[in-house]
């Protein structure tokens, strides 16, 4: 999230079918936050010594995909997201996704029911714009 005086905004990246965040595996030994820091990084080219995590803010989500060299096996992936924020919107230098937006943060979104949605009501309900 970028928080510039009183705007606020979110980044999320495109693939062909859908909206996306950075993701992927911890490597050997390393923390989950330390890992987000890596992929997001990684995939926006954003530095991760900009980026300040928000230390009470986890979201974890499972869902069901279907991997294409499976067939039609289905896996529950976990995923869990931090709350990142930044003063400043950076370049991107994208490397996984085909494009990418800056949303302004005006909850409730409708963007992507199964896995972003949720995600952007828990950020909003931490930082108390929903109410309850």
């Amino acid at each position: 999230m970028s928080v510039t005086g009183d705007s606020a905004e979110f980044l999320l990246l495109r693939h062909p079918d859908r909206w996306d965040l950075p993701k992927g595996h911890c490597e050997q030994d390393e923390s989950l936050r330390h890992a987000a820091l890596r992929e997001t990084e990684e995939e926006t080219g954003i530095p991760a010594d900009q980026i300040s995590l928000d230390e009470n803010f986890l979201f974890k989500i499972t869902y069901p995909v279907r991997y294409p060299a499976t067939g039609s096996q289905i896996f529950q992936k976990q995923v869990n997201y931090f709350l990142g924020y930044l003063t400043s919107k950076p370049q991107l230098k994208l490397t996984e996704h085909e494009g990418a937006e800056w949303f302004r943060w005006n909850p409730p979104h409708r963007i992507q029911s199964q896995t972003i949605d949720p995600l952007l009501a828990a950020v909003a309900q931490h930082r108390g714009d929903l109410g309850d």
